[in-house]
């Protein structure tokens, strides 16, 4: 691990992006049920941030959508995006998150995937257009 939290070469393929990008499941999802907004993500993957926590969620998802636990890992493992660990910092953010969030219903997910973008300077990609009404200093593009 580096020290931006990513294994192996992860630290040095993000900054292939033009800026660094933060992926929420929700985008990440689209893309893989070829959902709308997907194609605004795809060219995203390759070099784009993706919190543990959204990892543990895409994975989820797809093992109710009735994956085989091997296939969902190996697809996720595929798409070529960066995991970032959840540490001590982001969870921090995450925590203080919640009265900005609150009314607006965000899951712990969605506070990870909002703390590794504030924590990176990035810009966040989601499919949830209320985020959007977040002032987090944090440039949000919700993908439909």
């Amino acid at each position: 691990m580096n020290e931006n939290g990513l294994s192996g070469s992860a630290g040095q393929r993000w900054k292939k992006l033009p800026k660094a990008i933060v992926l929420d499941s929700s985008a990440v999802l689209a893309v893989i049920f070829d959902e709308p907004g997907g194609e605004a993500v795809v060219n995203l993957l390759q070099g784009g941030l993706l919190s543990t926590v959204n990892l543990t969620e895409i994975h989820t998802k797809l093992l109710l959508d009735g994956r085989a636990a091997d296939h969902a890992w190996n697809r996720i493992q595929s798409m070529g995006f960066e995991v970032c660990f959840f540490d001590n910092e982001q969870a921090r953010i995450a925590a203080e998150l919640i009265g900005k969030t609150k009314p607006f219903g965000l899951s712990l997910g969605d506070r990870a995937c909002l703390a590794l973008a504030i924590d990176r300077k990035a810009t966040v990609y989601t499919t949830d257009r209320i985020w959007k009404k977040l002032d987090l200093g944090i440039e949000i593009v919700a993908i439909r």
